[in-house]
């Protein structure tokens, strides 16, 4: 029988509402279809999922929210991830938040990415299990 909560016996699970989930995470996104796809897969996986569709919404909503983890699209219009993740790291109270960055082209993006802050960059299509394993690193 597993600790009441816990999730499987091993995450540390926090309330949401009536809820325990095993965190927040900011999913960055413009694209619905993606958007879509990510939300059900960590609402699946328990996670409490605040959605924002460009750079600037996910600012705003990292602040307003204080997640554990950013998943962030780094092609999008408004304000791009890269310049979002730089004025996330600019800001005391999210600079240590990590940031994953989502890319189909992670030959253009790696080192602009790692340098404004990502603490790590996955190739678009996701592979579920990494996004996992950084889950597992940075929100258990």
């Amino acid at each position: 029988m597993y600790a009441p909560e816990t999730l499987w016996g091993r995450y540390p699970l926090q309330r949401w509402g009536a809820y325990l989930v095993p965190g927040k995470i900011l999913l960055v996104e413009d694209r619905a279809d993606i958007r879509g796809m990510m939300v059900s897969y960590l609402t699946l996986n328990k996670y409490e999922v605040i959605e924002a569709v460009d750079g600037f919404e996910a600012v705003e909503k990292a602040i307003k929210h204080k997640p554990d983890a950013i998943l962030m699209d780094i092609a999008m219009p408004v304000l791009d991830g890269i310049d979002s993740t730089r004025a996330m790291r600019k800001n005391k109270e999210l600079a240590g938040i990590p940031i994953l960055c989502l890319t189909a082209s992670i030959d253009t993006y790696e080192e602009r990415a790692k340098k404004a802050g990502c603490n790590e960059i996955l190739q678009k299509p996701v592979d579920f299990g990494k996004l996992d394993a950084f889950l597992e690193r940075y929100v258990h």
